[in-house]
């Protein structure tokens, strides 16, 4: 009986340590799409704004703390400080060159800075002169930078701004509605802008001189406000959804895929990360925190 027993409990264990194995893969495994906190609330600013992946693999996210900052998050979501910009400057949206350099909008200062990623030094990587304000940027794979220029007191007066690869600054379009969110195809051939008072996303085709033409519109929503978006890998445009509590997920097509709820409800910016590019980081003005979601493929741009 005793030696029947012992074949028993040997014969048993492959298929307890598969069940167990399955078991505990289900429960560790993150289903896509569910959203949690990353950053909890009031760690940030109502600022905040700009989040980017760096070379290193963490997230940069301007106004830590107080406004005119830029705070360093790791993977566990431990956020510190980062750098402190010149006074009067305060960041907005984020980007980074190809040398690992971090690019800032600067809309008070009406510029483009650059950080060096080694010694933390600030300056001036272009001038927008005639600019309302540099808000989001998007960088193309050629190292061309787009700018959207709102002017929050006229909503028809948004302009439209090309930076070259040594910083000259070219206003490319005006008289648009509240340009905001901006982002360039993986491929680099479109660019996308959106309004957010006017609830438009526009699309451009883009040369390989960075030239834009054939504007047409991508996709219109009826109620609420967008602020900065971002491309996967396929293409398909997050977009934050000011004042909606979403993340909407559109096609390049212009085709809503999905909307994905999240615990705030004024979005600011989203960013792609994580070692595989698959986590979405989300800035919540009203938090001044960070939550943050599994897609199912990686960012057009996610640090490494």
């Amino acid at each position: 009986m005793e030696s029947a027993a012992i074949v028993r409990h040997l014969l048993l264990r492959p298929a307890a340590a598969t069940l167990c194995l399955a078991l505990c893969g289900n429960v560790a495994a993150t289903p896509d799409f569910v959203v949690r906190d990353h950053v909890g609330d009031g760690v940030f600013t109502t600022g905040i704004e700009g989040p980017a992946t760096g070379p290193d693999g963490a997230l940069y996210v301007v106004n830590f703390g107080r406004d005119g900052t830029i705070g360093r998050v790791d993977a566990h979501g431990k956020a510190g400080l980062f750098v402190t910009l010149p006074e009067g400057s305060v960041g907005n949206g984020i980007r980074f060159a190809a040398d690992g350099a971090m690019l800032v909008a600067d809309y008070k200062g009406h510029a483009v800075l650059r950080v060096d990623p080694a010694t933390r030094a600030v300056s001036v990587f272009a001038r927008l002169e005639g600019a309302h304000q540099p808000n989001d940027i998007a960088l193309a794979p050629d190292g061309t930078l787009y700018a959207s220029d709102p002017d929050w007191a006229n909503p028809d007066n948004g302009q439209l701004w090309r930076i070259d690869r040594d910083g000259s600054a070219h206003r490319i379009e005006s008289g648009m509605g509240t340009t905001n969110g901006i982002e360039v195809s993986p491929d680099g051939r479109r660019l996308y802008v959106n309004e957010s008072v006017q609830r438009n996303v526009w699309v451009y085709d883009r040369d390989a001189a960075g030239t834009l033409s054939g504007k047409r519109l991508l996709i219109r929503f009826d109620d609420h406000g967008m602020d900065g978006m971002r491309c996967d890998a396929d293409g398909n445009l997050y977009i934050a959804r000011y004042d909606a509590g979403v993340v909407a997920i559109v096609s390049p097509d212009g085709e809503l895929l999905r909307e994905v709820p999240l615990k705030g409800r004024k979005p600011t910016n989203v960013a792609f990360g994580g070692s595989d590019g698959r986590q979405v980081f989300v800035t919540l003005q009203d938090r001044g925190a960070i939550e943050t979601f599994r897609a199912d493929r990686p960012g057009r741009e996610y640090g490494h």
